[in-house]
């Protein structure tokens, strides 16, 4: 499936801003399921400094600095991409969660070494005792990895209840688990440090979800949004996402930005500025399907300019505001 997504992000300031330093992860990854065939961001007021980079993660990060007064910043991104949903064997017939375990804490296995990170606590996901025990629930002695995951996420799924008032990027793990309510993130948040706990590498994941509306009725402009999932290392079939808040694994209609240990190494704008007193936030998405047109041979022809060796057609990372 062929995806265009269009993220705005505009901030409104009571007072000048008189200089900023922001970062953007709105570009999408590239990997095995997803290619990238278009990505463009635009800032407006036009930055003085701007360049993009790939973080530890391998992440593609855009840095811009506005160095001007300026009462408001937009930052835009268009991307399209294709996604393909992803192939996974019998639940039943992956190995039991322990033998990952210990591969993870057996020193002398190479290929572990880098993703040891993901079994440590992070900032937003301290090692908790309550995530640790619920995890547990859905990990008993040698069940399945990919199976105990499962469960796991249809727990969270049915045991948290979704309410965008109950929490904010800085409400704690720990209030979370009391309280069992909140966002995508916090249900990520959730089941990373449970499967921590327990020993096992798991990554958050940010991009966005495609959402369909009810039959019979026209999609709204800015109705999709940012989202976020968990993903489990599994040997042999890599990094596999899941997605509590939907009790599913992420298929054609999940398209990936970025994966860090938690949200704050993921955060889709972010960054500091001088001045401006209060301000408001307005941020607007749009996932839509692209229709292919087909060559002459019938087969889909692309929707995009010839692509390079990567695969990714990728524009400068910030290009001038049309007037």
């Amino acid at each position: 499936m062929r995806l265009r997504i269009d993220h705005v992000t505009r901030y409104e300031y009571s007072e000048p801003v008189s200089l900023c330093h922001s970062i953007a992860h709105l570009k999408p990854s590239k990997m095995a399921r997803q290619r990238c065939l278009f990505s463009q961001i635009r800032v407006d007021p036009w930055p003085a400094v701007h360049r993009e980079y790939e973080d530890f993660f391998g992440n593609r990060v855009s840095y811009f600095s506005i160095q001007q007064a300026h009462e408001a910043l937009e930052v835009r991104a268009r991307s399209e991409v294709e996604v393909i949903p992803a192939s996974l064997p019998d639940p039943a017939t992956t190995p039991p969660w322990e033998r990952i375990v210990d591969r993870l804490r057996d020193p002398q296995d190479a290929p572990m070494t880098d993703l040891r990170v993901f079994t440590l606590p992070s900032p937003l996901v301290p090692a908790d005792a309550d995530a640790r025990d619920y995890a547990a629930e859905s990990f008993t002695a040698g069940r399945p990895i990919l199976e105990a995951t499962i469960d796991l996420m249809g727990r969270i799924y049915r045991d948290f209840t979704y309410d965008p008032t109950s929490t904010t990027i800085a409400t704690p793990l720990s209030e979370v688990m009391t309280q069992r309510k909140g966002v995508c993130q916090d249900f990520a948040h959730v089941a990373i440090a449970g499967l921590r706990g327990l020993g096992l590498a798991a990554r958050y994941v940010s991009g966005y979800l495609e959402t369909l509306p009810p039959p019979g009725q026209a999609k709204l402009q800015g109705a999709d949004a940012s989202h976020a999932w968990f993903a489990l290392l599994i040997p042999g079939l890599g990094w596999v996402d899941f997605d509590p808040t939907n009790d599913q694994v992420p298929g054609e209609q999940h398209i990936v930005t970025a994966v860090g240990r938690d949200f704050q190494d993921v955060t889709p704008v972010r960054g500091i500025f001088y001045g401006g007193g209060h301000h408001d936030l307005f941020v607007a998405v749009d996932v839509d399907r692209m229709t292919p047109t087909l060559a002459d041979n019938g087969t889909p022809a692309p929707t995009d300019p010839p692509s390079d060796a990567a695969g990714d057609n990728t524009r400068p990372a910030l290009t001038p505001p049309r007037a």
